[in-house]
């Protein structure tokens, strides 16, 4: 079974909502430089929570920002990936 494409206008519109708010790394905490150029590890990227191979919406409440770098880490992992904690919180940041 193939997954549908999905929509470049309704990816773009929901980066520029999260994006919007300045939200510190969804998944490390520590703040996002949102000017940083296109592939370098500090950029912002929209992190699915769900994974989309593991069932995850293609929805504005499904994704997070994230540096590029800690979702590489995370991967399409349900778990979150290794805890990657900067700052030395114990905590996950919701």
């Amino acid at each position: 079974m193939t997954r549908p494409r999905r929509n470049t206008a309704i990816r773009d519109r929901h980066r520029a909502i999260i994006a919007r708010g300045k939200p510190p790394c969804s998944l490390c905490g520590e703040p996002i430089d949102y000017t940083l150029p296109h592939l370098d590890p500090g950029e912002y990227v929209v992190d699915h929570v769900v994974p989309l191979n593991r069932g995850g919406a293609d929805t504005l409440e499904n994704k997070q920002a994230a540096h590029r770098l800690c979702n590489r880490l995370k991967s399409d992992r349900l778990d979150g990936g290794p805890v990657l904690r900067r700052s030395g919180s114990l905590v996950r940041p919701r």
